[in-house]
Formats: C-alpha cells, structure tokens, sequence
C-alpha cells in the first residue's frame, strides 16, 4: 500500500466492519483501553520504522543490527502473509539472519556470558549460599537454552515465549531434559552433572557448525578448584579468531548485541528506548 492510501483505506475499514464475526466482538478493549478493532493501516516503511526504529528495513547497518532486540526481529519475519505486492517478502529475506560475521561474534559474545560465571555454581554453594547456586545455574540455563536457538539461526522471543521456542528446536541429543536436571537438582553433584552434561551437547552443537575450528568438548577442572567447567572462554576465542569483518573485529568489548547486556522489557519494546543504546558500540 502507498501512503496515500491510508487514510481511504482505514475510513473503508471503520465504516465497514460488523460489531461482531462468528459471536466474537470485533471491537473490544482492556483496563483503560477503549473498545476498538485494532486492524492497523499503514504501509510497510511507516510500519518498520514504528516497530523497529529503523527507515530502510532492506539495509540495517551493523549498528542498526546490534542494537535491534531479537524479539523485535522476529516480530518482523515470522507470523502468515496473506497478500503481499512484494514490498515485505523483500524486507524479511533481509532481516531473516544476521551477517555471518557478526552472527559468529554474538555467538562468542553468548559463551562469553557462560565463561563468566560457569564456576560459580560449585562456588556458590562451597560457601553455603545453594540459594545463589541454583540462581547462577538457572541464569547459565538461560543463556544455553538462547545459545542454542543462536546456533539454529533462530531469534529469541519475549521471556513468554523463549521455553516455547526453545521446545520447537527438537533435541535429539537430551539437551532440554539436561537442563530440567539442572534447575530442579536438589544438590551440586547433580546440578552440576547436569549442567556439564549440557555444556558437552552444546559444544558438540558448535562444533558441528562448522564456523570455527573445532574445540574440545569435553567438560574439565576449573584451575585447580573443584568446580568442573566446560571453559568456555576457548570457544569465545574460535568464534572470535573466525570473524572476518573489520568492523566487527573493532566492536569494543564483548558486550554482545542488545539481547545479550539488557533485557529490560520497557527497553527492549521501545524502539525511541533502544536505539539510544547505539553509543555503547561507537568508538
């Protein structure tokens, strides 16, 4: 639809539409919300520089990409098309995936966040504190359960729905039923038997991607304390060693795209919000 357009088309639609289908309200309300139909007019551009802050939803910049939460992604490229004229299909085989390059350095940027606290499961409760293992081990099941659907070139939905999403990956290799283990592990030998379980799995996930070298999967002594690991600072460095692009390689930090440092709802639905955040990746 062109933009002059949309004014006759949602005066058609306000006059046209019942006051019910099949004994279902068509225009209907919540809380404070007025009853109204909620069928939206507008044209493609206008409606993805409303969703996701961005002018040309054909060509995002690697800012663009970084600072645009997976949720906001999805909500773009997935969902049924009834008609088309071809102005949208073209916009969602651009937003289907991120670039190679910076898909490789937010996947290390993802075993960089289970690098950072894989030991404190076992550390947590070394000093008595189980409520803060089993905190640390749900936040590392977490950030396996989105690492998995990063390596099957899926975006994570919101919190709602990322069980749901992760459930539809299928696991062959047990990986869902390792991370019920974990969270529901009354003690640490199993919590962390289950979680190091689960590390082997997706590290062999990785592996058989085949974007980096291979890395040993198998799980080992954190130092010389007694939490087992998987080290997964090793495969933060394959991914990083395998990117190509200069920009990406000059990306401060490994803060991670947006999902990966915030997941603040009134942040990430915002679009006026996000984009702000685009700084923290600017020299």
């Amino acid at each position: 639809m062109d933009a002059h357009e949309v004014d006759r088309v949602s005066r058609a639609i306000d006059s046209g539409l019942p006051s019910e289908y099949r004994g279902y309200a068509v225009r209907f309300g919540w809380d404070a919300q007025e009853p109204v139909h909620h069928v939206t007019v507008t044209t493609v551009d206008a409606w993805l520089e409303e969703e996701l802050g961005v002018l040309n939803g054909r060509h995002l910049s690697l800012h663009d990409w970084l600072v645009t939460p997976q949720q906001k992604l999805l909500g773009v490229v997935a969902g049924a098309v009834y008609a088309d004229d071809g102005r949208l299909q073209v916009v969602r085989d651009a937003l289907r995936w991120y670039p190679d390059d910076l898909w490789l350095w937010i996947l290390g940027c993802q075993w960089s966040r289970i690098a950072q606290e894989e030991a404190f499961v076992q550390r947590a409760s070394e000093v008595g504190d189980e409520l803060g293992s089993r905190v640390v081990a749900a936040r590392l099941t977490r950030d396996l359960m989105r690492l998995a659907l990063l390596m099957d070139r899926s975006y994570a939905p919101y919190t709602k729905w990322l069980g749901t999403a992760f459930a539809r990956l299928g696991h062959p290799d047990g990986l869902d039923r390792d991370l019920e283990h974990a969270l529901a592990a009354d003690t640490l030998a199993d919590r962390e038997r289950a979680l190091t379980t689960a590390y082997e799995k997706v590290a062999l996930r990785h592996n058989e991607l085949k974007l980096t070298e291979p890395v040993d999967p198998v799980p080992r002594q954190y130092f010389d304390r007694p939490a087992m690991v998987l080290g997964a600072g090793r495969f933060v460095a394959a991914c990083l060693a395998a990117v190509r692009d200069a920009r990406v390689n000059e990306l401060p930090g490994l803060v991670g795209a947006i999902d990966q440092f915030a997941d603040n709802t009134d942040v990430l639905s915002n679009p006026a919000v996000y984009r702000k955040l685009i700084s923290i990746y600017e020299k």
